[in-house]
C-alpha cells in the first residue's frame, strides 16, 4: 500500500499522483480531497453507514477506505432486482445476449467481442465467437456448445474479430425455411455474416455465409418476413458503416435488397459526416417503420424510415433515393450518440384525459460512452415523443448520477450503453432495461414516458475473472478490475439476462418488490 499525504489549506488530499491499492481495489485520486471521498464512499455503500463525523482523523479515514475497498470488492448492489443464475463465459467479453424458447427448453445466444479463451467442454483455445447455453433453469445456465469467431487485429480504440451480434428465427416463421429447423444470424467479426442452423442448440451447422465488409455491428431480423438489417461497410458511402437490407426468408440463399444510409454519408457529400449506423430496430408487423441509430457517443442521428418505401424504392445509392423513405431525421448535439433507438409505441397517458390525446408514441434513444472515468461528456437516454412523426419532440430524460455510487472513481466505463429489445408484455411500455456499465443494470418505469422513474438496479460484484479496464487505455494506466455490463436482455417468461464486457460473464436477474408489481406478469 503506497500513499502520499499534502496538507493544504488546512484539510488533507492525497498528492497529484497517487497510485493507492488497499485489498483488491485500486484508487487513482488525483488531488481528490481525502473526507469528501470516504463520505461519499459511505453514503452509497451497502453498509448505508450515516456519516463521517468531520473530526475524522486522516489515518481513520484510510482505513475506512481499506474496509470500503474491501466491500466494494465482494459485494453486490442492489434495489428491486436478485441474482438468480450465474455463468463465467469462459471469461469472454460478452456483447449481444438472445433468448429463445426452443421445444420445452429455453436457449440464450450471446456474442462476444474479440479475444480468445479455453472451451470448457473441449479445453481448446478458441477464438471469442457465441456462446449457446441451456437457461431453462435459470438457476443453473448451462453451456452447450461454443462457436468460435474471428480472430481480432489490434486497432487503437476498439475492439475486433469476435462474433458481437445475435439474432435468432426459427424455421416456421420464416416465410421460406424449413419449419423443423431453428436459425441463428450472428457477424463473424468484421468480415461478414453467418447463418447457422441450431435447432440441436449443442450441435450447430453452418448454412450460409455472406457479405464482405470491412466493418459490422448491431442487427436486426425480422422472423416473419425473412428480412434483416445489417450494419456493414460499402464502397459508395464515406462513413464507415451503413444498412445492408437482406432477404432471408430462405437462410440457404440471403438475397441483397440495398445499401442504405444517410444522405451525407455518401462519398461524394462534403461538409459534416453524422456517426455511423449502429443498428436499426423494425416496428414491423405492428407498424410499417424501421428506426435507425446512428453514431455512438458523437455525431448521432436518429432516423424513422417508411419500411415498405425502403423495400420497394429503387435501390442506387443516391441522395434522392436515400431521402425518399425518410420520415423524420433526428439530429442530436454534436457530443451525443445513438447507440440505440427503441420505439416505445401506443403507450397510453394515465395521467392524461380523453380529449388530451391519451395514446402516444415514443422513441428512446441510448447514448453509448465509449471511454473511461467520466472522461468525455455524459451519455445517458432520452424519450422523444414521435406521435406525430414528422415534427418529433424530446421531452425527457433518464441518467444514473454519479454521486449515487461514485461511479468515476471506481474506474471503467460509466454512463449509458442500451436497452433490452425484447418487446415482450411483460414488460413493454411498463418497464425497460438499461445497460450501464460500473453501474450495472437499470430498471425504469416509462408508463409515463414523460416522467421515466427508475424502480431498480443490479449492480454485480467482480469476479476473479473481472478484466482491468484502465484511465488511460492508450498507456495502460490507472487500470482496474471493473464491471462493465454491456448489454441486457430479456425472455418471455420476465429474466433478465446482462452480460459484462470486461469478462466477468453472464448474470440472470429477476425483478422484485415495486419493479416486478409493475411488470405484467
Amino acid at each position: 500500500m503506497r500513499f502520499f499525504i499534502a496538507e493544504s489549506s488546512g484539510r488533507l488530499s492525497f498528492g497529484r499522483l497517487i497510485p493507492c491499492r488497499f485489498g483488491t481495489t485500486p484508487f487513482g485520486f488525483h488531488g481528490v480531497d481525502v473526507l469528501t471521498t470516504v463520505r461519499r464512499r459511505l453514503s452509497t455503500t451497502a453498509d448505508r453507514l450515516a456519516s463521517v463525523p468531520a473530526f475524522l482523523t486522516a489515518a481513520a479515514a484510510l482505513g475506512f477506505m481499506v474496509a470500503l475497498a474491501r466491500a466494494d470488492a465482494g459485494k453486490e448492489e442492489a434495489h428491486n432486482v436478485r441474482l438468480v443464475g450465474f455463468h463465467d463465459l469462459a471469461a469472454r467479453s460478452a456483447y449481444q445476449p438472445t433468448i429463445r424458447k426452443q421445444g420445452d427448453r429455453w436457449i440464450a445466444y450471446i456474442g462476444s467481442h474479440g479475444g480468445r479463451s479455453a472451451n470448457p467442454l473441449n479445453g481448446q483455445l478458441e477464438e471469442n465467437g457465441t456462446s449457446i447455453l441451456d437457461v431453462t433453469d435459470p438457476r443453473a445456465p448451462r453451456l452447450l456448445f461454443h462457436i468460435p469467431g474471428e480472430r481480432g487485429r489490434e486497432v487503437p480504440g476498439r475492439e475486433t474479430g469476435g462474433a458481437q451480434m445475435t439474432r435468432v428465427c426459427a424455421g416456421a416463421e420464416l416465410p421460406k425455411a424449413d419449419r423443423s429447423k431453428i436459425y441463428l444470424l450472428r457477424t463473424f467479426g468484421d468480415a461478414r455474416q453467418e447463418i447457422w442452423e441450431v435447432s440441436a442448440p449443442d450441435r450447430p451447422q453452418l448454412v450460409s455465409q455472406f457479405g464482405q465488409f470491412r466493418s459490422t455491428h448491431k442487427n436486426e431480423w425480422e422472423c416473419a418476413s425473412g428480412i434483416a438489417y445489417i450494419p456493414g461497410s460499402h464502397d459508395a458511402y464515406r462513413a464507415t458503416r451503413v444498412t445492408h437490407v437482406y432477404d432471408l426468408s430462405d437462410p440457404a440463399k440471403p438475397v441483397f435488397i440495398r445499401a442504405f444510409g444517410l444522405a451525407d454519408q455518401l462519398k461524394d457529400a462534403k461538409g459534416y459526416l453524422p456517426g455511423q449506423i449502429h443498428g436499426p430496430i423494425s416496428a414491423w408487423p405492428v407498424k410499417e417503420r424501421v428506426y435507425f441509430g446512428y453514431g455512438t457517443d458523437a455525431r448521432g442521428v436518429a432516423q424513422i424510415v417508411d419500411r415498405a418505401k425502403l423495400l420497394s424504392g429503387p435501390p442506387e445509392p443516391t441522395a434522392q433515393n436515400l431521402l425518399a423513405p425518410q420520415i423524420a431525421r433526428i439530429d442530436l448535439p454534436e457530443f451525443m450518440g445513438a447507440h440505440t433507438a427503441f420505439p416505445l409505441l401506443g403507450v397510453e397517458i394515465a395521467d392524461f384525459r380523453p380529449a388530451e390525446k391519451t395514446l402516444r408514441d415514443f422513441l428512446v434513444v441510448v447514448n453509448e460512452v465509449n471511454t473511461t472515468v467520466c472522461n468525455a461528456p455524459r451519455q445517458m437516454a432520452y424519450f422523444i415523443d414521435i406521435t406525430d412523426e414528422k415534427h418529433p419532440l424530446g421531452v425527457a430524460s433518464y441518467d444514473v448520477p454519479e454521486a449515487s455510487g461514485g461511479f468515476c472513481s471506481r474506474g471503467g466505463r460509466f454512463g449509458a450503453h442500451a436497452s433490452h429489445e425484447n418487446r415482450t408484455p411483460v414488460y413493454y411500455r411498463r418497464l425497460m432495461l438499461f445497460s450501464w456499465f460500473n453501474a450495472g443494470v437499470r430498471v425504469v418505469d416509462v408508463r409515463d414516458p414523460y416522467r421515466p422513474r427508475e424502480v431498480g438496479y443490479y449492480i454485480p460484484a467482480k469476479t476473479p475473472k473481472t478484466d482491468l479496464r484502465c484511465a488511460d487505455e492508450e498507456k495502460k494506466t490507472g487500470c482496474v478490475p471493473v464491471i462493465q455490463i454491456n448489454n441486457v436482455e430479456v425472455d418471455d417468461r420476465g429474466y433478465l439476462y446482462a452480460v459484462d464486457r470486461a469478462n466477468s460473464g453472464l448474470f440472470v436477474l429477476e425483478l422484485t418488490g415495486e419493479a416486478r408489481a409493475l411488470a405484467n406478469f
